[in-house]
């Protein structure tokens, strides 16, 4: 019974863990970058807040994962035109040197 109770906490407590590791971010936390308009039609602008380091890079995939724009090396403020991109939802990464993903967010184009 004691292995029981053992293998169940740690069950739980796993089950916990993971579950904590893939919520979303806080719409309170601040945020890296800010992006405007959204929706979008003509452009979309993507603005570094404070925290602008070299070596960022952005990534842009349509919402069934093709991946439709990248920049390597991004300024502190980017602006991307949208005349190639059809209607429809599109997910940006934002990645650190090392390729790590270190904020995401989705824009929408409307036409």
């Amino acid at each position: 019974m004691k292995h029981l109770i053992t293998i169940l906490l740690f069950t739980f407590c796993a089950a916990t863990y993971t579950a904590a590791q893939k919520l979303p971010v806080s719409e309170t936390q601040q945020r890296i970058m800010k992006y405007y308009p959204n929706p979008a039609v003509s452009y979309i602008k993507f603005d570094f807040q404070n925290e602008f380091t070299k070596g960022y890079s952005i990534q842009v995939v349509s919402f069934i994962g093709k991946k439709v724009y990248e920049e390597k090396n991004i300024n502190n403020s980017t602006t991307l035109e949208l005349s190639n991109f059809p209607r429809g939802i599109y997910i940006y990464q934002l990645k650190n040197s090392f390729g790590q993903i270190i904020e995401s967010g989705k824009f929408q184009v409307l036409k």
